[in-house]
């Protein structure tokens, strides 16, 4: 098989033509990235880059380093200093050092507020600057292979978010309210509250933009995080520490932490947390809800369905659409559409085809397909014979390991696949389960429906565990109204350019239908997932003239 020599070069020849030599953007990144301690394109086995570990204002190594492989290539790229169960005890000290009223709050050290509002408006103007979001956009596809615009896209939504929250709209989220009370004297005050010390998980999909929105949205409200991110990618986010500290992020402020889960489940079980913020699989959400009693929200997988309704239109941007939301990032968005309901209308389209000529577009050479990083070729190939012995089920395109390549045999390398099983089929109980597996890679399910069975999708959208995002692709208002009215998804798409992926950073992301739903990017997810309400009644009097001890009552 032909080994891809290199992947930086893989992705600089294919998505920077026409924008200059990646080597001379290289060399003016060198003169404008002081914080950053690795050179992206120097990364290799010969060359490793190290990441280490954040407690208590220090950077620090462990007794063992974890090799990471490089995703495209399989050689070991990464050393992390993997922190083992003996060695959590300064991590669980410094969470435990953090008060319950936090590091500020409404009547303390209200001057942090305006520290983060700088903090945020520094960070904000370094990741605007050409060279240091380049450096965070190819950084991010060594470790997590995307397509250069989708890499550059996470860092602009996070400078977004940065710019956002500048100035004076980190005390804006502590904003209070005041009703009066029954006499003279006496009103109450409901007051946004920290909850002290805090922790953060996050996934690989993403690697610069869910943990720094969730992180500076747990530090506007006063609190003091440890962070884990999954060690595959956390260079990427050990870096973007660096940067904060040069824009004035007070160093003790944040812990960062690399381990195997088995270590973090220990420290988050003797440090106690107030609250944990958890992104990641299901099934570690709901172990992770058991061991923390509850003092957790959740921004977990789900199975993420898109309906396409009877007004048939703009059938090449709707492909167009369902092209990103399965196959975008390789289909490793926790959004990315799972499964795709195609009204009867359809039919006579060329939706399909079209589709079939998009995912055939992609090429690993400028990684618009790419490694799957937790789901092997085996076992997803596997899957698809499993389906494709349902009566009536069909492979639409895919279906075949990529070609040509060095991703290695730990991870998944799978062209864009699409498998049409009849609806009748999903709805039988033998089927349901594995029909709606969800599957973390380039892989969608494709039905058709009549305009009477509306109900039964309605119903199948219902069973699944698909609570996070979806989209109903349709201009007929009565149409809307009866999907949208019928289902829960955190945050659903409407209309005929609706979508499953691609959330920006100017609207609420997250799931719906649970009360430890998280959200993600906005003042209403920042003070719902990291601040809770206090509320204190002020009642200074005076007394009623003449006021007298009253019967017992």
């Amino acid at each position: 098989m032909h080994r891809l020599p290199f992947a930086i070069g893989v992705t600089a020849r294919a998505q920077r033509a026409g924008s200059g030599l990646f080597l001379n953007a290289l060399s003016r990144t060198l003169h404008s990235t002081s914080f950053a301690t690795v050179t992206v394109d120097a990364i290799s086995s010969s060359h490793p880059a190290e990441v280490k570990n954040l407690v208590q204002g220090e950077w620090k190594v462990s007794s063992g380093w974890n090799w990471l492989l490089d995703p495209l290539n399989g050689s070991p790229f990464i050393k992390v200093a993997d922190v083992q169960e003996a060695e959590i005890e300064p991590f669980v000290h410094s969470l435990c050092r953090c008060p319950k009223y936090g590091l500020h709050n409404p009547f303390r050290a209200q001057d942090r507020y305006l520290l983060y509002g700088d903090v945020s408006a520094k960070a904000a103007q370094m990741l605007a600057q050409p060279q240091v979001s380049e450096f965070f956009a190819r950084l991010i596809q060594r470790v997590s292979p995307k397509s250069y615009n989708q890499a550059l896209g996470e860092v602009n939504v996070t400078q977004k978010f940065l710019e956002n929250f500048s100035g004076d709209q980190v005390r804006f989220l502590a904003r209070s309210f005041a009703v009066p009370g029954n006499h003279l004297g006496q009103q109450s005050h409901g007051y946004r509250w920290p909850y002290g010390p805090v922790a953060i998980i996050t996934p690989f999909n993403f690697p610069l933009e869910i943990p720094v929105l969730q992180l500076m949205g747990a530090l506007y409200m006063g609190n003091k995080p440890i962070i884990k991110v999954d060690s595959k990618v956390s260079i990427v986010m050990e870096q973007m520490l660096r940067l904060l500290h040069d824009c004035g992020l007070p160093r003790e402020d944040v812990d960062f932490i690399n381990s195997d889960g088995k270590t973090m489940n220990k420290l988050l079980r003797e440090a106690k947390p107030q609250m944990t913020l958890f992104t990641g699989s299901s099934r570690v959400a709901e172990s992770l809800a058991v061991d923390l009693k509850g003092r957790i929200k959740l921004e977990d997988a789900g199975y993420d369905w898109k309906i396409l309704g009877p007004d048939v239109q703009e059938v090449d941007y709707v492909a167009w659409v369902c092209d990103q939301d399965a196959y975008a990032c390789s289909g490793q968005k926790c959004s990315a559409q799972s499964i795709l309901f195609i009204h009867e209308n359809w039919a006579s389209s060329e939706l399909l085809s079209k589709m079939q000529l998009l995912a055939g577009r992609r090429k690993l050479q400028d990684l618009t397909i790419g490694p799957v990083l937790t789901v092997t070729t085996e076992s997803m190939l596997e899957h698809i014979q499993k389906l494709l012995k349902i009566p009536g089920s069909e492979l639409l395109f895919g279906g075949e390991e990529l070609e040509n390549h060095s991703i290695p045999k730990i991870y998944g390398a799978l062209k864009p696949t699409a498998v049409f099983v009849p609806l009748a089929e999903i709805l039988k109980p033998d089927n349901f389960e594995l029909v709606t597996k969800e599957i973390f890679g380039p892989f969608q399910i494709i039905t058709y429906y009549k305009h009477d069975q509306l109900t039964e999708v309605l119903n199948v959208c219902e069973r699944m565990h698909a609570h996070l995002t979806a989209a109903v692709v349709s201009n007929d208002p009565l149409f809307l109204q009866e999907v949208l009215g019928k289902s829960v998804n955190g945050t659903t798409y409407a209309g005929i350019r609706a979508r499953t992926t691609g959330a920006p950073q100017n609207h609420w992301f997250g799931p719906a239908g649970d009360p430890r739903g998280a959200g993600i990017g906005t003042p209403e997810a920042i003070k719902l997932v990291w601040s809770c309400h206090r509320e204190i009644i002020h009642d200074i009097g005076p007394l009623p003239q003449n006021w007298e001890v009253p019967p017992p009552s």
